[in-house]
């Protein structure tokens, strides 16, 4: 791992400013061609990524290209294929009050220089997808990449200098102090993923510079998946077992706990544990194929809480810390004032909340009250209830009757609210997201009216004023 220090990290600022102001990722050929570089790369890379994301967290290679690999590819696809509408500027009419000027247009203008702070949960992904909006949108890029997924971290590192020059992209490593070197400099735009604790000293460095910001973060009490007494059970504990047991638990908009009827409650959590051992085996932590918490810590902590409630345990509660796996984890029943649902769990633990069919719009009042998730599943065949709490709850994103695959649908974005985050990206938005809207009035020297000129009083107050009221 490099050195760095707070002058050879300006050194590198300095580099990317310079070569920003050359002009040369302004053109959008250019910035296509560095696009497709970096789709080539990542096949090229395929093997040597999927070999770190199973050192780093254990991914089988199946795993390891869905959430990784191939959406990276889907994205820059994307991109290369968009780019040239998504930039074109935008022309609009001036307007009477601008006469003799008949044309305005918005260019779609880089920030300049720009600081991705990615995360250790799908370090692929969630670095170069980001790098990606950060070139479509004509920027350069100084990547802060997670010390604890330290493979990934070091294969990118690699990557990204065999792919592009430093003066353009560049990966800089190391722990939280190097973090903080980087946030200490000056930057155009700055783009973090994490915790919202994080995000809020990241928020006040950027402050320092003005510098504009966009989080992607999980929320702080969590996303949670509400189960009614019409739902289809099976299919629910199906597609919850699934989130659950994808990167044990480690990521941001997974299911953090699970509201079911009380009507329902026993007959849902049999067909939950049946899909945990469909999926994975009778004893998961020993699967080969299931991924591993990320520290030792990390480890520590998740069987420390799920020792907590071990007399609540209905499936799960085993773990091997040695490999760092612990089992997907069902707790009931669990108050919704507990502790275990009002925090992120970031782990395999599913607390599950029992309530009355009939109060749930009491218990979409409790989870309106607390801080916006990240994202919501609801399951429920009426879908005209559903509808409504979707368009009117505050949250990331979600799915009615599914999970996660929201965020894998082209063309729509990805984004928190709150303490889940702010700004968006995925393909247009995150174009939009590293682009600033510049507006352009082209004047003429000729035919220009006085109105707007003093004076304004005397002889010339009621013409001009009949004037402006006809023009506003």
């Amino acid at each position: 791992m490099e050195s760095y220090t707070e002058s050879s990290i300006k050194a590198i600022v300095e580099a990317q400013r310079q070569f920003f102001r050359s002009g040369t990722t302004l053109p959008l050929k250019w910035r296509i061609q560095q696009l497709k570089k970096l789709r080539s790369a990542v096949a090229a890379y395929e093997t040597r990524f999927e070999d770190a994301l199973a050192q780093d967290l254990g991914r089988s290679r199946t795993e390891a290209y869905l959430c990784d690999i191939g959406p990276v590819i889907t994205e820059v696809t994307e991109m290369i294929h968009g780019l040239r509408r998504w930039a074109r500027p935008e022309r609009h009419f001036s307007g009477l009050m601008c006469f003799p000027s008949t044309v305005t247009k918005v260019y779609k203008m880089p920030y300049g220089v720009t600081l991705v702070i990615s995360p250790f949960n799908f370090p692929i992904l969630l670095t170069l997808g980001v790098v990606a909006a950060a070139i479509s949108g004509g920027n350069t890029v100084v990547i802060k990449a997670s010390s604890k997924s330290a493979a990934c971290t070091a294969v990118l590192k690699q990557f990204c200098a065999e792919v592009f020059p430093p003066e353009y992209v560049t990966l800089i490593d190391g722990g939280h102090d190097v973090a903080d070197l980087c946030l200490a400099q000056r930057f155009d735009k700055i783009f973090y993923t994490g915790s919202p604790a994080v995000a809020k000293h990241v928020m006040a460095e950027a402050a320092r510079n003005l510098t504009p910001v966009a989080l992607e973060l999980g929320g702080e009490t969590g996303n949670w998946a509400i189960v009614r007494k019409d739902a289809n059970l099976k299919d629910a504990a199906r597609k919850i077992a699934f989130f659950k047991l994808l990167n044990s638990g480690q990521i941001c908009i997974n299911v953090n706990q699970v509201a079911v009827a009380e009507e329902v409650a026993e007959p849902f959590l049999q067909e939950l544990q049946a899909a945990f051992i469909a999926q994975i085996g009778e004893c998961p932590h020993q699967h080969p194929e299931y991924p591993k918490l990320i520290t030792a810590r990390a480890w520590d902590n998740c069987a420390a809480l799920a020792d907590e409630y071990r007399s609540r345990i209905r499936f799960g509660g085993t773990g091997d810390r040695g490999t760092q796996r612990y089992s997907p984890t069902v707790i009931y029943p669990v108050g919704i004032d507990e502790p275990i649902v009002r925090q992120e769990l970031f782990c395999p633990l599913l607390p599950v909340v029992p309530f009355r069919d009939a109060e749930i719009d009491a218990l979409m009042e409790v989870v309106a009250e607390r801080e916006h998730p990240l994202a919501m599943y609801l399951f429920t065949k009426d879908l005209k209830w559903a509808n409504r709490v979707m368009q009117t709850q505050q949250y990331g994103g979600g799915c009615i009757n599914e999970v996660c695959v929201h965020m894998m649908v082209k063309g729509v974005p990805f984004n928190g609210t709150g303490h889940s985050g702010m700004g968006a990206y995925h393909g247009e938005w995150g174009f939009r997201e590293f682009t600033h809207p510049q507006t352009v009035l082209k004047g003429r020297t000729r035919l220009n009216l006085s109105l707007r000129e003093h004076p304004y009083g005397g002889e010339n107050e009621k013409r001009k004023l009949r004037i402006l009221r006809m023009m506003f």
